[in-house]
């Protein structure tokens, strides 16, 4: 595996600099045979797909969606028009593979990204299925998505608590997805931007494993995402590794005060640095 590296970039906020720093990892877990996961992770994009229907059919879902907002980002426009329009795309290039099947082949996405309003940027979260977008805050950590899934139905219906729901047999069942069909948008939750804050972007194959306790206490231990994104995926490999583990963690200082200054935004935010798909060797 690839050594896990910080990446960093400066964004003038209100006339202050605040300094943006990120890292993500991919793993195939313990228990699978191939990583149907992938991500991509530059500014000022960041985000996690979890793909489904088959070895092929999972990893084609997951690599187009990503493959298309990588092309949004290195176009420049990175808004909720240009991101349905690359999510659009990506559910053509799904059902216009060979390799696609009938067994529900499709993706979860989720994330977030930096969107401007004239000087003035907000982050906005993005999300369809059940991969997660966490943030800490003041010493909180709030899940900012709502998981599209069946028992997530049944929970707000009071059905089944949320303990309850880890366990049942549906756990897996997803509601929403990028896949062979019409695309649904995502669901969008608008943040301001706030030095201190930290996004733990990821897919099921992590809060499968580890508590929203256990996803605090690995960021509380470690200052730098590099090393957080680090120890939360050993940490869910020791805990069983049943699906693949991918996450992505972003967090946001104010640069005079960044512990990491001798990082130059222009070298460490090269897309080729810091964009992951498992195995692109593959393709």
């Amino acid at each position: 595996m690839a050594e896990t590296t910080t990446k960093t970039r400066s964004v003038t906020v209100a006339q202050r600099t605040l300094l943006l720093s990120w890292a993500g990892v991919t793993d195939v877990g313990r228990r699978r045979e191939s990583n149907q996961d992938a991500f991509f992770a530059d500014y000022p994009l960041f985000i996690v797909a979890d793909g489904m229907g088959g070895h092929a059919g999972g990893e084609i879902a997951s690599r187009s969606t990503v493959r298309r907002l990588d092309a949004v980002v290195a176009a420049g426009a990175v808004d909720r028009g240009s991101i349905e329009g690359a999510l659009q795309l990506a559910v053509a290039d799904i059902a216009d593979h060979p390799e696609t099947t009938d067994e529900g082949t499709g993706t979860t996405l989720t994330g977030v990204f930096l969107e401007f309003e004239g000087d003035e940027p907000h982050w906005t979260s993005l999300n369809i299925g059940d991969s997660r977008v966490y943030l800490l805050r003041d010493e909180r950590l709030v899940q900012i998505t709502t998981d599209h899934s069946v028992v997530q139905e049944l929970i707000a219906a009071g059905k089944i608590s949320p303990e309850e729901a880890e366990g049942h047999p549906y756990s897996n069942v997803i509601t929403r997805a990028v896949g062979a069909s019409e695309l649904t948008a995502p669901d969008y939750v608008t943040l301001d931007v706030r030095p201190g804050d930290r996004f733990v972007i990821c897919s099921d194959g992590l809060t499968k494993e580890l508590t929203d306790y256990g996803i605090q206490h690995f960021l509380r231990e470690n200052a730098d995402p590099a090393a957080a994104v680090d120890a939360m995926l050993a940490a869910a490999l020791e805990n069983g590794g049943r699906d693949n583990v991918t996450l992505v963690i972003v967090q946001i200082a104010d640069e005079s005060s960044s512990p990491d200054e001798s990082s130059s935004p222009d070298e460490s935010s090269s897309p080729d640095e810091s964009s992951s798909t498992p195995d692109d060797s593959a393709e």
